[in-house]
């Protein structure tokens, strides 16, 4: 897949000039304006295939040292975020886990194939193996238009919580993509989920099928 990331950043300069207007790295950290999801109190049940790769791999699924709110995002992370996205996006082919794995549900990383949470677990270690907080990587699973789930990784910056997706090849604010946003792991315990709150009616169609 080919991403074209000059294009990409111009398209969204226009949206993160606005969003400077709420949000800015002088001020308070705000996750009450639309560009951030907002999410309910507490923790929520663990996906069934997050909670069986954290059983493989315990490490990756535990506690925040340090808790990061957000990361700054400047124009060589914005680089670096549209290019992580388009390497694993290119690197991976598509196949479910029925057809891979023989089982309905399985979470793992790639092995130059693979589902929809396999692409974004790719992402997310690849970001945090380069430097990025593991607290600002969220895997998300959200509802697409068709009714079928699908899987996302959230990246939380002070312009808002961005979309790595595997279907629609752009970096995109949370809601200016075709999802409903159901739930996230939690910022403080990559083990833990929480619920999110999504009242926007989605009539978007999606781009493709993992």
């Amino acid at each position: 897949m080919h991403i074209n990331t000059r294009g990409l950043g111009a398209a969204l300069l226009g949206a993160f000039m606005a969003l400077a207007a709420l949000v800015t790295p002088t001020q308070a950290f705000d996750t009450t304006n639309v560009a951030f999801v907002q999410t309910n109190a507490g923790t929520t049940s663990i996906p069934v295939g997050h909670a069986v790769f954290c059983q493989s791999r315990p490490d990756e699924c535990r506690s925040h040292d340090q808790v990061v709110p957000a990361i700054s995002l400047n124009d060589a992370l914005w680089q670096q975020l549209l290019s992580v996205n388009a390497q694993v996006n290119g690197a991976v082919v598509p196949v479910t886990d029925h057809d891979l794995y023989q089982t309905t549900e399985f979470w793992t990383y790639p092995n130059g194939y693979g589902d929809c949470e396999d692409y974004a677990l790719a992402k997310r270690r690849d970001l945090i193996n380069a430097g990025w907080p593991a607290s600002t990587l969220l895997m998300a699973v959200v509802k697409q238009a068709n009714g079928e789930g699908h899987a996302v990784l959230m990246v939380r910056t002070d312009r808002g919580d961005l979309v790595l997706d595997n279907q629609i090849g752009s970096v995109d604010l949370w809601n200016a993509t075709p999802y409903q946003f159901i739930k996230r792991q939690s910022q403080a315990n990559a083990g833990q989920w929480v619920d999110m709150i999504d009242n926007r009616e989605v009539v978007t169609a999606t781009a493709g099928i993992n």
